[in-house]
């Protein structure tokens, strides 16, 4: 891609290891994000969403990050970074629920529906919070390695994994107590993990090193590197068990690869939008979900472990996080300036 773009994606993304005034990063993001909205590197071709609704979400135009739905309860948990909190949407009922705050630099976020416990990443504090899900309330706190974004579950051990971006490992911490049970060292700049209950492994996108690293969660000792051919700065990453498939989304050159976790193979490669940043897999639907820093959602259907792309295009400015509802099969983007110009979420469905 071109240097004036590569500079437009690094600038945007969340990584970053400097400690920065959350003033200025939404300053600067809000800014960003007009001047970095580019017409995708691959031919468009209209995605098979249609518009359902959109909420008005609080606070300011600064970056949102992860988000993550429990389906049963249809609350929406997003973590909105610039303004260090988390905001929890009734998605039934259209409405925000409430605003946590007091999350320094708020990355990743998980709700675990059987733990009635929602786990955030404070990055700021390179610490793991835990909320409870009912009242928001913070719970208990963990410490973590240098820089913590992305987060997965190990319900078999009542696990929850941190990945440490700049630290480059894995930090395990009990779901119940927040002790902290491990590190796991990766030996380069990490991206995002993954729960694969198929073969009982956790899979991570180790993006200093191009390779995904599978590991024991039970001994905590990488087992298994898989090379990324063709895959440069793998970050995004998302799983399909039933089909032995992993999807892994490479930021530096738009492309998003799909590996055949037991032959460790990379078995094929699509193009996306721009800086491919947070997936979603429906496994109902056989349908993966591809948001990018440049405000393009890929949508890709899936057969024996092999993507074609049904519908790429710019979505929003801003709309490089996907969150999905498995049981009505709408996907959810937090972006920084909806219709009224305010942060809004934006709710898509399949086209019938």
């Amino acid at each position: 891609m071109g240097t004036t773009l590569r500079i437009c994606r690094i600038a945007v993304s969340r990584r970053t290891s400097m400690p920065v005034p959350i003033a200025v990063v939404a300053m600067v993001v809000s800014m960003l994000v007009v001047a970095c909205s580019r017409a995708p590197s691959h031919p468009a071709s209209p995605l098979p969403l249609q518009p359902v609704g959109e909420v008005a979400l609080p606070g300011d135009g600064s970056r949102f990050d992860y988000a993550s739905l429990d389906s049963a309860r249809g609350l929406l948990f997003i973590a909105h970074l610039g303004a260090g909190e988390v905001i929890e949407v009734d998605v039934h009922a259209n409405t925000v629920v409430r605003t946590i705050a007091n999350l320094a630099q708020v990355h990743g976020v998980l709700v675990v529906p059987e733990r009635n416990r929602v786990y955030v990443t404070a990055t700021g504090d390179n610490q793991m919070a835990v909320l409870d899900e009912d009242t928001g309330a913070v719970l208990n706190r963990a410490p973590t390695g240098q820089y913590p974004d992305g987060l997965a579950y190990d319900p078999k051990r009542s696990a929850v994994w941190t990945t440490n971006e700049t630290g480059g490992s894995e930090t395990v911490i009990d779901a119940g107590t927040a002790a902290v049970r491990g590190t796991v060292d990766l030996g380069g700049e990490v991206g995002n993990v993954a729960y694969d209950p198929a073969t009982d492994r956790m899979l991570v996108a180790v993006q200093g090193r191009g390779d995904l690293a599978v590991i024991d969660p039970a001994t905590l000792a990488v087992t298994t590197r898989i090379g990324l051919p063709g895959c440069d700065h793998p970050h995004g990453l998302s799983l399909d068990p039933a089909a032995g498939a992993a999807f892994v989304a490479c930021d530096g050159n738009a492309t998003l690869v799909s590996v055949d976790i037991g032959s460790g193979r990379v078995t094929g490669s699509n193009p996306v939008g721009d800086g491919p940043d947070v997936l979603a897999y429906d496994l109902g639907a056989h349908r993966l979900y591809v948001a990018a820093e440049s405000g393009e959602v890929s949508v890709l259907d899936e057969q024996d472990g092999k993507l074609r792309v049904v519908g790429s295009d710019h979505l929003a400015d801003g709309a490089h996080v996907v969150a999905l509802d498995p049981a009505t099969h709408h996907s959810y983007y937090p972006i920084p300036a909806g219709s009224s110009g305010r942060p809004a979420l934006l709710e898509r469905a399949p086209t019938p």
